[in-house]
């Protein structure tokens, strides 16, 4: 496992998909960084369309790229929109990686989702699980396209000897998070029932599926600033895995979003909604022996984003 000191220091960073709430917090985390950070808006460049990603990097010429653009969601937008999560990931993955290539980038991120494992991997999820079974099919097309991305990352490393590196993080939360009530991942959707539960003054909050699956949640600005730490001291082929090592079940999680949004009425399970894998808790030993560990704890974390999301409230109104 190489572990080469690279210097970000006076580098041009670019940062895909810095409106969103993983490059956001990149972004915020390379404030600290002696570098000139570079980003462009997507009505200026659609990631999706190769010859403006070709004439955008052909002109700009980043030295650093982290590739965190994405069309992303929850269970119910992937299940729902196939074909726009497979072509849009596939099209962002394909055009960034090959420009940076052909101009001459020093470096490049790709960061991947943990759904990329096979939904009945051993747990926790060793990296060299990846491809070795079938995909959980709510969120199949978004996971290949992902699939897709590690492996161009893996092959011009290979063929170029271009240092691209992987990195899957887990389910991610925090400043910037999407809260639409169907499209959001659980950690949204939750703060946002129950915080619209608490001011309704609502009895019974549902919550989707039997409650009984095992997540790991990972605070946002402790991801990026794994990916800054990877980007300066790691090289090599292998990905790495970003998340905590602790999972808690969706039950457990919702009690502690309750409490912390101040929500004290009834929770109740709908099982008619699908659960997607029993359980996903990435095995982080390798990202320790490479020296870093999550140092925000789920209680804090979520207090931050609850604090994010009222923020939000108010600047829409």
């Amino acid at each position: 496992m190489a572990n080469t000191p690279f210097e970000l220091k006076g580098k041009s960073v670019y940062v895909a998909g810095h409106r969103g709430m993983v490059g956001s917090a990149i972004a915020r985390r390379l404030a600290q960084e002696d570098v000139r950070l570079v980003t462009v808006a997507r009505g200026e460049v659609d990631l999706r369309n190769q010859a403006a990603v070709f004439d955008w990097f052909a002109k700009t010429r980043p030295q650093v790229i982290f590739l965190a653009a994405a069309k992303v969601g929850g269970i119910v937008a992937n299940n729902t929109l196939r074909a726009e999560f497979i072509y849009d990931n596939i099209a962002i993955a394909a055009n960034v990686i090959h420009a940076a290539h052909q101009n001459g980038a020093e470096k490049l991120m790709f960061l991947g989702s943990s759904c990329i494992y096979p939904k009945l991997a051993p747990q926790p999820l060793r990296e060299d699980s990846v491809l070795t079974g079938p995909l959980e099919p709510t969120n199949e097309p978004y996971a290949i396209a992902k699939i897709a991305g590690i492996k161009m990352a893996e092959a011009y490393r290979s063929q170029y000897g271009s240092d691209f590196i992987n990195v899957m993080p887990t389910n991610l939360y925090g400043p910037g998070d999407n809260y639409h009530p169907e499209m959001s991942h659980v950690v949204a959707a939750l703060i946002r029932r129950f915080h619209e539960a608490r001011v309704a003054g609502a009895k019974r909050v549902i919550v989707w599926g039997t409650g009984t699956p095992r997540r790991e949640f990972l605070y946002v600005d402790d991801m990026a600033d794994a990916c800054v730490h990877l980007m300066k001291t790691y090289s090599s082929a292998e990905l790495v895995n970003i998340g905590t090592g602790e999972d808690i079940t969706i039950a457990e999680f919702a009690r502690v979003v309750a409490e912390i949004v101040g929500y004290t009425g009834e929770i109740s399970f709908d099982s008619s909604r699908p659960d997607g894998t029993p359980r996903k808790l990435l095995d982080v030993s390798r990202l320790a022996r490479l020296g870093w560990r999550a140092t925000t704890s789920l209680h804090d974390g979520l207090k931050r984003a609850y604090a994010a999301y009222q923020g939000a409230l108010v600047t829409a109104q």
